[in-house]
């Protein structure tokens, strides 16, 4: 490597944010693993199954979209005291 991480981290820390933002991106994008098309539509309709499956048979229990709210508001106002 022509450059070490130092060298390159430093370089990179004079660009403008956008290019930051950028070289960013551009980095933890090759970090992820290219996935199968179809292992990952197979995997999304086994646990698509798998939680309809749940609610069908009583396993979970749902809750009124009003309790959520509720509750995320109160959670909501405990945090900006």
């Amino acid at each position: 490597m022509a450059a070490g991480i130092e060298e390159i981290t430093q370089m990179a820390l004079t660009l403008p944010v956008d290019g930051r933002a950028k070289v960013a991106s551009v980095l933890l994008a090759s970090l992820d693993d290219v996935a199968d098309p179809a292992e990952v539509h197979e995997a999304w309709t086994s646990e698509i199954t798998s939680r309809v499956d749940d609610l069908v048979s009583g396993r979970v229990k749902t809750i009124p979209r009003t309790e959520v709210r509720a509750q995320l508001a109160a959670d909501r106002a405990a945090r900006q005291r």
